[in-house]
């Protein structure tokens, strides 16, 4: 009978924990959550703006964009913002729901970040579900999208941005050369396992999947030692 004792005071003791974690953290999200607007470092009207001028100062010239966009943020949040966008060891393939591209880490914390996503031979694949509001800003090339039920993609040329909402999915695709400044806010990592499905069920590229945690939790823990979740 001792064992059987023994296992189930365990047992409780790890119900009781959790149910203590519980509730010191879900006032904790709640709150975050209900205040995602203004403890955020990037606002959306922000980012787009910039994406539009970067498009008319650098025209067909994609790095020129990347670039101005880059300055200008690293300007204005130069706490925040990774300013080497020219150097190739921050690149890394971004493998996630069938679709692949080239992604560059502007900025990740817990709740916010920001990246250049594109691909020069277009590609296509899930967008996924996710825990945060996804703004993607289209600044070479064209995005496709589709979601059941309807018969037209929405097309998303330079100059727009798709809003994909928290909870939703679509099918999308970059028929050919496209380039977006990406940013999402909510809970960012949750998006992670989405981010790295495709790498441990089909890709099975591990350096590249170790450069990308790498490269992440640079940002993510040297904005927390700042004080931004």
């Amino acid at each position: 009978m001792a064992p059987n004792q023994s296992s189930s005071g365990g047992l409780t003791r790890l119900l009781t924990i959790i149910g203590v974690l519980i509730g010191v953290f879900a006032p904790i999200v709640y709150l975050i959550d209900r205040n995602l607007e203004s403890i955020s470092v990037f606002k959306t009207d922000e980012l787009h703006d910039v994406a539009l001028r970067g498009i008319k100062a650098g025209g067909n010239d994609t790095a020129k964009i990347v670039e101005y966009i880059v300055n200008e943020l690293h300007q204005n949040h130069p706490s925040h913002v990774n300013p080497r966008w020219n150097d190739p060891n921050e690149w890394v393939f971004n493998n996630a729901g069938g679709a692949m591209g080239g992604m560059y880490i502007i900025h990740a914390s817990i709740t916010e970040y920001l990246i250049i996503f594109g691909t020069a031979v277009g590609t296509e694949g899930h967008t996924g579900r996710h825990t945060a509001d996804d703004y993607f800003y289209i600044l070479t090339g064209e995005e496709w999208a589709y979601v059941p039920g309807e018969f037209k993609p929405e097309i998303y040329p330079p100059g727009t941005m798709h809003h994909l909402r928290r909870g939703n999915v679509k099918q999308y695709r970059m028929p050919d050369t496209c380039f977006a400044l990406e940013y999402a806010r909510g809970w960012i990592p949750p998006m992670l396992f989405f981010g790295f499905a495709d790498g441990f069920s089909s890709t099975l590229d591990i350096p590249t999947m170790y450069r990308t945690v790498a490269l992440t939790a640079r940002e993510m823990i040297g904005n927390l030692l700042i004080g931004k979740i």
